[in-house]
Order: C-alpha cells, then structure tokens, then sequence
C-alpha cells in the first residue's frame, strides 16, 4: 500500500533524513513516532534488518510488493543472468528507474517530486510521451522535457540554478533540455544509507 502520511514521521522512524531536505532533518525531533515511541528499539539481528531493509525501501519511495519484488525477483534475476553479485544487481535496479533517474540528474529536488512529474507526464523517453516512474532505462535511453513545458517557470528555474552533480552515467544537455543515460549505474556513485546485503539477507530469511 502506498503511503500518504507524514514524511518527517518516516525520517524520525529510521532516524535518518530520506529524503534530503531540511525540513526531514531528524536532529529538529530524535524521538521515536508514536505515544511510546522511546519503548520501540530492540536489539535482535531480526529487527536490525527490519529497519535496514524499511530505510532502503523509503529512500526510493517504495512499496513493500514494488521492493520485494525488485529485491527477490529482477533483481537476483539479472544477477544470475549477468553473473553479477545480488547487491550490484539490486543498486542497479533502484538507480535506472525513470523517476531516480530524474532525480539523480537534478530536474528534481526530492524523489517525490521527480515521480509526481512523471506521473503527469511531463517528459518524453525516446521521443515518446511516458508517464510510468517504475520503467528501468537502459544505456542509450534519452528523457527529454515535454515541448510545451520547457518555457514553463518549474522547468527554466530548475535547469538555470542547476547545480546538482549528476553521476556520471548521466548526461544532462540543457540547451535540449534532456537527460541520456550512457550506462549502468556503479555501486559507488551514490552513497546510501543503507546496506544492499544486509536487505537481500533479510528476504532470505522470511
């Protein structure tokens, strides 16, 4: 089920700040949500594991059915496929899906914003229009901005104060107003504060 509550509640439940901006910064509120939130910690490796794999998921704004199933399916399908480890095959996952992929390259500020832009249809894949955030891309895949848009006052702010340091499997070209993607992700370009392993152990437990 997706969630629609509060973000901050989701930041103070992993006591991280997911989603980046300030106003999740966890050091405002360390408490736990919930009237007995402080009562809630525990020490199992189960529960460790929990919150790894929830903090995971949350980055990426997941369902547990839309995580699980990149986690246990596509994932360790392309690594059996490609004979790459399961955790190099899950980052890739995460990271080629068409909303990350608007996040990461900067024409978002949060990975909310980038998939209710996607949502609405606000750019094209390949000179097609294309409204699914969950699509994954592929080397040689390019987004472009919607033409009636890229004179709007969202899409101009955004490419002028661009100052995001997009991987580099991106390559953004303002003057086209794009996005191309030039290869797979690398498990080291973007920094998580999760642990990949540790969330493919926890499936392999349940």
């Amino acid at each position: 089920m997706k969630y629609t509550g509060p973000k901050f509640k989701l930041c103070r439940r992993e006591q991280s700040n997911i989603f980046g901006s300030q106003k999740y910064n966890v050091k405002k509120n360390r408490n736990l949500p919930g009237q007995h939130g402080g009562a809630m910690q525990r020490s199992s490796e189960y529960w460790k594991l929990l919150r790894n794999k929830q903090l995971l998921k949350r980055t990426y704004l997941l369902t547990e059915r839309q995580f699980a199933r990149i986690v246990k399916d596509i994932a360790a399908k392309i690594s059996k496929n490609k004979w790459i480890s399961h955790d190099i095959a899950l980052y890739q996952s995460l990271e080629s899906r068409f909303d990350c992929i608007v996040y990461r390259a900067g024409f978002a500020k949060s990975i909310m914003q980038a998939r209710q832009m996607v949502n609405h249809a606000h750019f094209t894949l390949n000179g097609v229009k294309h409204n699914i955030p969950s699509t994954f891309l592929k080397p040689g895949d390019k987004i472009s901005i919607k033409t009636k848009l890229q004179d709007s006052t969202l899409y101009n702010d955004i490419l002028t104060n661009l100052k995001v340091k997009a991987p580099s499997r991106i390559k953004i070209d303002k003057n086209s107003h794009s996005i191309e993607v030039l290869s797979l992700p690398q498990i080291w370009e973007v920094w998580l504060s999760a642990d990949l392993l540790k969330t493919i152990e926890f499936y392999a437990r349940a």
